[in-house]
């Protein structure tokens, strides 16, 4: 058996002191998280979390930097993730946008009404990186290359 981690994207989106998360569906819970999502084949990473923002928020954002990497085991179905986050800044939201299914609501959120919902959070991945993104950590996106045909 070949054992493969989910190669995942997220962006942390801040303005005016709030975050914008999803409320969303998952596993039979409804959880908070940063809009996130598989990479797909065939798309740069770069691709992939402008595409998730988009999706799940009904933002266009431009990305800025890469926060960091990320690195989890999920506890509920095993699975391990590595995780880029990157840093974007919100450019204009999309009218009347259609969001993904699992998607309830996409919301801007402060730190401290984040932390009120701690236990709600998908993994201990978005708070963590609200508080690397607070702390100031950020590389520039030039730390990926990306080799495309």
């Amino acid at each position: 058996m070949q054992w493969t981690p989910h190669v995942t994207v997220a962006t942390i989106i801040e303005q005016n002191g709030a975050f914008l998360l999803v409320h969303e569906h998952s596993d039979g819970h409804t959880v908070y998280n940063q809009p996130a999502g598989h990479w797909e084949e065939h798309e740069t990473l770069f691709a992939a979390a402008l595409r998730e923002t988009k999706e799940e928020t009904g933002w266009e954002v431009e990305l800025t930097h890469l926060l960091g990497v990320g690195h989890y085991i999920s506890p509920i179905n095993g699975f391990t993730y590595l995780r880029f986050s990157f840093i974007a800044k919100p450019i204009r939201q999309i009218p009347n946008a259609q969001l993904d299914t699992e998607i309830i609501e996409a919301l801007w959120l402060s730190y401290d009404e984040i932390t009120a919902r701690q236990t709600q959070l998908r993994s201990p991945l978005v708070f963590n990186d609200i508080n690397r993104y607070l702390r100031g950590e950020k590389f520039p996106l030039s730390v990926i290359q990306h080799e495309v045909p």
